[in-house]
């Protein structure tokens, strides 16, 4: 089966509905109502490739585990790495299953896209299509049909979307239909932050249609917030968590594992503290933010080269 074959059987598993307008501008894939994820809380986190993302989900979803909440992490990556520092091991992608089945979804279960991690974290990859063809909207919206179909969305608390790096294409956003707060993961330094100002951008046109809205930022592997506090300040953000760039959080990585199940050293029981007030904050429900992102010429202008 060809690439694009795959693709095709792929929308149609996935039931995907016509193209339209959805946000000023764009023309995006709308969700299909049956989809909608209803009783959980839905968070989707997104960030600058490599800024560590998939540590923070993991993390986030080993605090909303440890505070007794019934968690399902999806990631949407085709490097399919989002989960793995909770199973201790890549998982295979939804959309590679479904080619095992020739794309004949009802002869799938729960256990074999589903995995359980750390704590009782409930672990999905959705994948992505083949290199250069496709749209990642069609995985993660078969990912949930998949999950709405086995019933393993009516059991759960919480559900984070892990979304591949900084693209804010309708594919990629296309996580924000089901959340209903996206948080955004930056560094305190110029790239990182632009690539939070072009989020913000995205996450705004889908909050025309859809009722995700911004729940804030989390300043990862940065000893100083300076450049985000200013940046949030003249936008009208909130950082809401500070995660110090630790090695221990890079050795975690290495040895596969969560920092709720390394040492207990000063620095980790100090990460692990900021992780579990970050999930109790996000439970307990944040202020909706709606903030003004900055055309090209005014962030360089605010955090740009002299």
């Amino acid at each position: 089966m060809s690439p694009r074959d795959e693709v095709t059987m792929l929308r149609k598993a996935a039931g995907v509905p016509k193209f339209g307008e959805d946000g000023e501008g764009s023309v995006q894939v709308h969700q299909d109502a049956a989809l909608k994820i209803e009783g959980a809380k839905v968070f989707s986190v997104y960030g600058k490739g490599g800024i560590g993302k998939s540590t923070t989900s993991s993390n986030l979803s080993a605090a909303f585990s440890k505070l007794g909440h019934r968690v399902l992490q999806i990631g949407c990556d085709p490097k399919h790495d989002s989960t793995f520092t909770l199973t201790g091991k890549l998982q295979p992608t939804v959309i590679d299953i479904l080619k095992e089945v020739d794309f004949h979804a009802e002869e799938l279960r729960p256990e074999d896209f589903v995995t359980v991690g750390w704590n009782g974290v409930q672990c999905v990859e959705a994948g992505g299509p083949p290199a250069g063809t496709g749209c990642g909207g069609y995985v993660v919206g078969q990912t949930v049909k998949l999950l709405k179909q086995h019933h393993m969305l009516e059991e759960t608390d919480v559900v984070i979307f892990d979304v591949l790096g900084d693209v804010v294409c309708g594919g990629f956003a296309a996580p924000l239909q089901h959340a209903d707060r996206a948080v955004i993961v930056t560094a305190n330094d110029f790239d990182s932050i632009y690539a939070m100002n072009r989020i913000i951008a995205a996450v705004q046109a889908k909050a025309r249609n859809y009722n995700v809205r911004l729940a804030g930022c989390i300043a990862n592997r940065s000893k100083d917030t300076d450049e985000v506090d200013r940046y949030c300040d003249t936008v009208g953000f909130r950082r809401i968590a500070h995660m110090p760039d630790i090695d221990a959080i890079r050795r975690s990585r290495l040895k596969k594992k969560t920092l709720f199940e390394m040492p207990d050293e000063e620095d980790i029981v100090l990460a692990r503290a900021e992780y579990m007030r970050l999930a109790e904050t996000l439970y307990a429900g944040t202020d909706p933010l709606a903030p003004a992102p900055l055309p090209d010429r005014e962030i360089f202008e605010l955090l740009g080269f002299d």
